[in-house]
């Protein structure tokens, strides 16, 4: 059995690390949109599939966040 200092502990750990973890997605999605071209109108089927996709992959972090 745990004593309540060292669950507090854990705990305290466990939330720590989730903002760590939060963090590091805001970072990496930041820098993921500096790594594709703005969202301009598609000259080309290439460029839409690109659009297309980060929306789509936009979408589903967004969901997984909240």
């Amino acid at each position: 059995m745990e004593s309540h200092s060292h669950q507090s502990l854990n705990y305290s750990a466990r939330e720590d690390f989730s903002e760590y973890v939060a963090h590091l997605q805001l970072h990496m999605t930041l820098q993921a949109r500096n790594l594709v071209p703005p969202l301009i109108q598609a000259s080309d089927s290439r460029e839409q599939l690109l659009q297309q996709t980060q929306a789509t992959i936009e979408k589903i972090i967004s969901r997984q966040a909240s």
